[in-house]
């Protein structure tokens, strides 16, 4: 029998109860939340279970919602079932001030430069990672480029002409 998205998500809510929100289907990919410190535990039982099966992880980035005060970073897994090919999207949220987010290299070796290239553009602290060192930009940065922290263009400037941009 294929596994359905009903399925999964009543595995899930039976193991983690309410701990697991915020459910969605956009795109028809099946959505959810966890407390950031649930993260492994999550992880681990998509990993272990016989039924589920998770056991690629395709994708681990993060967003930056500014706006969004306490939870402004939000780090999403993307997870395969290659037996019965479906997908199933993870997020974590944590604030800026302590983005601590513990690192799921022990489980996906996948994760290993994922998590480096998101501490690198978005300076998430993902602790146990073995190396999380900066992957792409110079050791030298004190910011995280990715981040929507500073203006896209400096408004000062007096050496461009506005009409040739079509403004």
């Amino acid at each position: 029998m294929a596994l359905t998205k009903e399925r999964i998500k009543e595995k899930l809510t039976e193991k983690f109860g309410e701990q697991l929100t915020d459910w969605q289907e956009p795109y028809g990919l099946l959505t959810c939340t966890a407390p950031k410190d649930f993260n492994l535990k999550v992880l681990q039982f998509l990993f272990d279970d016989d039924e589920l099966q998770f056991r690629f992880l395709s994708d681990l980035q993060a967003v930056h919602y500014p706006d969004n005060a306490g939870a402004e970073l939000a780090v999403v897994y993307h997870l395969h079932n290659l037996v019965d090919n479906i997908r199933l999207r993870l997020k974590v949220f944590t604030s800026v001030l302590q983005p601590d987010v513990y690192s799921a290299t022990a489980l996906y070796q996948s994760a290993n430069f994922m998590e480096r290239e998101t501490y690198d553009f978005y300076g998430v602290n993902f602790v146990g990672h073995p190396n999380l060192k900066r992957i792409l930009n110079v050791d030298e940065m004190d910011y995280f480029p990715m981040r929507k922290e500073f203006p896209l263009e400096d408004q000062t400037r007096i050496d461009k002409d506005d009409d040739m941009f079509g403004r």
